[in-house]
């Protein structure tokens, strides 16, 4: 019996922490890749864009926080120690860092690390229990921040080594023909973007640009328009838009439990990275990673050509919304109505 509960207690730690990241990493990134391209835009005539890039900007280095409160928030735990579980989670992330006047922050830290803090100081939440009675109020927030915490500072050194090994191995896939390279890097970038693993890190990391840059974005695309085509019957408006709008990361404990459920994902966006290498569709280091969310995928692709003329807004049309949705309708027909190798139900997202 005890291992019956020992092994429910962690599938319900990993789970709640998976989709408590999920929802924190909309909720801090939504802002900013549904304005930030469009403000960049507007600046010249409307200067106080700056002010809500400013805020936007500042919701995106607040993830941790913000993913560790979905966490308790989930977990049913009291306001302590969620507030507690986020300050463990801000020193995981690595995104804050001392500087000669004060700390300085950028970027949403190590996504991966940040789910291990979390689950450190949930354990840790569930170990003390309501042990320390009166004195709660005093030690957990101690106990979370140095223990959780401080084991989330010394593993994120060893959890940015993996992310950047992977980077490598991903480098040497621009290196093959075009076709290939198309396809390999379609899925691989579909795969990090649905990953706790950040696909726009790892874009950067590498420099990925021009075709590479092209074929990886329009593999996330290919993922996010799929996953909301895949979840359009159980999930809200809103939630469905958001897959592609915002990030096909909120998927990330559905997936994570049903790994089956990668197989029609990757065929998607392999067929549209594919395609995306043989038409010479472009990108930059900083949209490979991004997708069709804040049009920036688009708008790099646009960039990356000769010239912009009607045909080439056509073809950046069929690319970035025609082919994703084709692909995605027909491959729900097949793998849901045909083969029954999902139940649409997999895909459901339960933020009331």
């Amino acid at each position: 019996m005890d291992q019956i509960k020992t092994k429910k207690i962690s599938k319900e730690v990993v789970m709640n922490t998976l989709n408590g990241l999920s929802i924190g990493i909309i909720v801090a990134l939504v802002p900013s890749v549904l304005l930030n391209q469009l403000l960049t835009a507007l600046l010249p005539v409307f200067p106080a864009g700056s002010s809500i890039m400013m805020m936007t900007n500042a919701a995106m280095v607040l993830l941790p926080a913000v993913s560790a409160v979905c966490v308790g928030m989930l977990a049913k735990f009291s306001p302590i120690q969620t507030t507690s579980i986020a300050l463990a989670a801000v020193m995981g992330a690595g995104n804050f860092k001392v500087g000669t006047n004060g700390f300085l922050v950028s970027g949403t830290g190590d996504v991966i690390n940040i789910a291990i803090t979390i689950m450190i100081g949930y354990v840790l939440i569930l170990l003390l229990g309501k042990r320390l009675k009166a004195y709660t109020i005093l030690l957990i927030p101690t106990l979370v921040l140095v223990i959780a915490g401080g084991i989330g500072i010394l593993t994120l050194g060893p959890v940015s080594g993996i992310t950047k090994l992977l980077g490598i191995g991903i480098m040497q896939l621009t290196s093959l023909q075009p076709l290939l390279m198309g396809v390999l890097l379609g899925i691989v970038f579909a795969l990090l973007i649905i990953s706790p693993i950040s696909s726009v890190g790892i874009a950067a990391a590498i420099s990925i640009h021009g075709v590479a840059a092209g074929s990886a974005n329009l593999g996330i695309v290919a993922a996010g328009f799929a996953l909301a085509i895949y979840g359009w019957k159980v999930n809200s408006v809103g939630t469905s838009l958001a897959h592609f709008l915002g990030s096909p990361k909120m998927q990330i404990a559905n997936i994570m439990s049903r790994p089956k459920l990668i197989v029609p994902i990757m065929i998607n966006a392999g067929i549209l990275g594919g395609l995306g290498a043989v038409l010479n569709i472009q990108g930059t280091a900083m949209s490979a990673g991004f997708g069709f969310s804040g049009l920036i995928g688009p708008v790099a692709a646009l960039n990356g050509m000769e010239q912009v003329t009607a045909g080439s807004i056509i073809l950046v049309t069929i690319m970035f919304l025609v082919l994703p949705i084709g692909l995605g309708l027909v491959s729900n027909y097949l793998f849901a109505t045909k083969l029954h190798y999902y139940e649409n139900s997999d895909f459901e997202l339960n933020y009331a």
